[in-house]
């Protein structure tokens, strides 16, 4: 992942898988997450060490697990990962107005 990858929700949603290179060494991967000023809403970041890249993956019943520090929040929020996962995704579970921003970007590689 050479650049931020952003995505936004505005709804009761879940967003598409943000892959990661489980390979890059170090493995680092920084995460911000922005509420839009009176949003009302709760979100969790998720991660899985499923396979997203092999042909029978379906996100939808993809192993997902609560990112540390991102689950269940109401406001603004940031974390990471040191240890590999392939993926993350930004779930929306309670939504009443605005919209929540998810950055990811992710250092290392060669």
């Amino acid at each position: 992942m050479a650049r931020p990858v952003r995505v936004t929700l505005g709804a009761v949603a879940v967003s598409n898988p943000i892959p990661l290179d489980h390979y890059s060494v170090p493995f680092n991967v920084g995460i911000g997450v922005d509420i839009s000023a009176g949003g009302s809403l709760t979100y969790t970041v998720q991660h899985t060490f499923d396979d997203v890249f092999a042909k029978t993956f379906d996100a939808s019943t993809a192993t997902w697990f609560t990112t540390s520090g991102l689950g269940a929040q109401t406001t603004d929020g940031s974390g990471n990962y040191s240890a590999p996962v392939t993926a993350c995704r930004l779930n929306v579970s309670v939504w009443a107005s605005g919209t929540v921003t998810m950055t990811v970007i992710q250092a290392g590689g060669q």
